[in-house]
């Protein structure tokens, strides 16, 4: 008589770790303010964009800004490649924390009930 076939037994899937909670606006800018991986006028600088694409926002939900949100999207994804790139090198950390938030962020800015919430 033949043996049976082993039955296949398959390696549990290695549960993906939690990585941190993925940042918020307001975490983003302390975040920000503490890095030693940007000059104070480029965190100026960045403020003062950050600041700009709020506003624009803000404008946008009040019906006084005549663009879309996917040009919303554009401006908010060019901010964001360029912290990244002022921080990839010499904040891995932060940059990385950023990459994974991008898209919980995005979600807060173009959803008119959160963005609300945002001061």
């Amino acid at each position: 008589m033949a043996a049976a076939p082993a039955a296949k037994t398959q390696a549990p899937a290695l549960a993906k770790p939690a990585g941190p909670p993925p940042l918020d606006i307001k975490s983003l800018e302390a975040r920000l303010k503490e890095t030693k991986a940007i000059g104070v006028f480029t965190k100026l600088t960045l403020k003062n964009q950050v600041d700009d694409l709020l506003e624009r926002f803000r404008e946008f939900y009040r019906g006084q800004l005549k663009t879309s949100l996917a040009s919303l999207r554009q401006s908010y994804d060019l901010l964001v490649l360029k912290v990244l790139a002022l921080l990839q090198d010499t904040d891995p950390s932060l940059a990385g924390a950023i990459a994974a938030s991008r898209e919980s962020m995005w979600s807060m800015l173009s959803n008119p009930d959160k963005f609300s919430a945002i001061k």
